[in-house]
């Protein structure tokens, strides 16, 4: 696709001249009015002699600074113990630069925040964040037990830094750092830290992270009390770990880290495990263990012991011997059982043998009866059943006659 030219477009879209954009950028900032402004203050500029002087007023959250103007005697009765880096609250009128593009703010009146008012804001935003949940204990996140590397925020060359690094390498020596350097006072912390923040949150190899500070008054410790620097730790996937000032000084991200540590040497102890503690913990669980398994040991060998002195196992041939008498026994038992079955047997057959002899006819024909038959094999038994001169039969006891019937 070609780009458009200012010949291609209609003549309600013609370009403006650089002049009469600035003319009514000035004129749009000039309807502000006046509006009161907070900030810190990055740099003072008094030049001897001369009645206007001018700030850098930066915003505490972001990397944003605006130029102010003012009148001395402004400056001296409204705050005339005024530092670099201290908070103020200014009445100002916001002014548009037309010839150099510049914006700015002259200002009728300056206050300096004091402790009072500014202890009364951090406690009022302490109760806004406490109601959206980001102190809530539910969503703090476990330390890992031994980090693969570990992420550190804190001052450059500073005790806070000293302290962590001595301190976890003297517990555990292979710990490995990443240590980002930032600004942990004055206008450029915030910034600083957030941006330190999202880079080692970024990095898969950090597991957790560490935001250091020695100690020092309330005003020293504000970045940490800082709205975008407590949403920023809010947000960030990698565990936090707060290690601000002393034990007594507890600024905002103390409540919003996954783990607040009462000083930087107590970050350190609490990131890594002690070497020495572990292995005596090491050694102590070995010694249970190895009790444990001589105890098991122990005991089965007892119960084998009782096994093996049972007489099945002691003796196993007296099991076989006691079996072979009782098979000796039931044999012995079968064989008189079989004789006197056969005995009995036997007699009823002699007994049977006698019957049937004394009942059987040729015993009959011994005792001199005779079996008279026809010829057709018919035994006679009445003298009706034959007629004269009709053949018979006659047998004997030993041998047979034949005979005719005469009458």
């Amino acid at each position: 696709m070609g780009r458009s030219t200012p010949q291609d477009r209609s003549t309600s879209e013609e370009p403006w001249p650089v002049r009469v954009v600035s003319q009514k950028v000035g004129a749009w900032i000039a309807r502000l009015g006046w509006v009161w402004v907070d900030g810190q203050v990055a740099q003072i500029s008094r030049r001897p002699g001369a009645s206007t002087v001018f700030l850098t007023l930066r915003d505490p959250s972001a990397d944003l600074s605006l130029t102010v103007t003012t009148n001395r005697d402004v400056l001296d009765s409204g705050a005339p113990e005024l530092r670099e880096g201290a908070r103020v609250v200014l009445h100002a009128k916001p002014e548009f630069y037309a010839a150099r593009g510049t914006l700015s703010l002259r200002a009728d009146e300056i206050r300096q925040v004091g402790l009072g008012e500014l202890l009364a804001r951090l406690e009022k935003l302490k109760k806004l964040l406490a109601a959206e949940g980001l102190f809530d204990r539910s969503r703090k996140r476990r330390l890992p037990f031994l980090p693969g590397r570990v992420g550190l925020i804190t001052g450059r060359a500073s005790a806070a830094e000293r302290d962590v690094l001595t301190n976890a390498r003297r517990r555990w020596p292979a710990v490995e750092f990443r240590t980002v350097n930032v600004a942990v006072q004055g206008p450029g912390a915030v910034p600083d830290i957030v941006a330190a923040l999202r880079v080692l949150d970024a990095d898969p190899e950090v597991d957790v992270i560490v935001v250091a500070r020695g100690g020092g008054g309330l005003e020293d410790l504000l970045p940490f009390s800082d709205e975008a620097l407590c949403r920023a730790v809010f947000a960030c996937r990698t565990p936090v770990v707060s290690a601000i000032g002393h034990e007594t000084d507890a600024p905002l991200l103390d409540y919003v880290a996954d783990v607040r540590a009462s000083t930087p040497t107590d970050a350190a102890k609490r990131i890594v495990p002690d070497l020495t503690e572990e292995v005596r913990l090491i050694g102590q669980a070995r010694g249970r263990l190895e009790r444990a398994v001589r105890h098991l040991v122990d005991r089965e060998q007892h119960r084998v012991d009782l096994l093996r002195s049972r007489p099945v196992l002691a003796r196993p041939q007296v099991m076989v011997d006691q079996r072979a008498a009782e098979v000796t026994a039931l044999h012995d038992r079968a064989g008189r059982c079989l004789e006197h079955r056969l005995a009995a047997a036997d007699d009823d057959l002699r007994h049977t043998l006698a019957r049937l002899r004394a009942l059987s006819p040729a015993a009959t024909l011994d005792r001199g009866y005779a079996i008279v038959q026809r010829g057709d094999g018919h035994v006679v038994r009445a003298a009706s059943e034959v007629a004269k001169g009709d053949p018979l039969r006659v047998r004997l006891a030993e041998g047979e006659l034949t005979a005719t019937v005469d009458g």
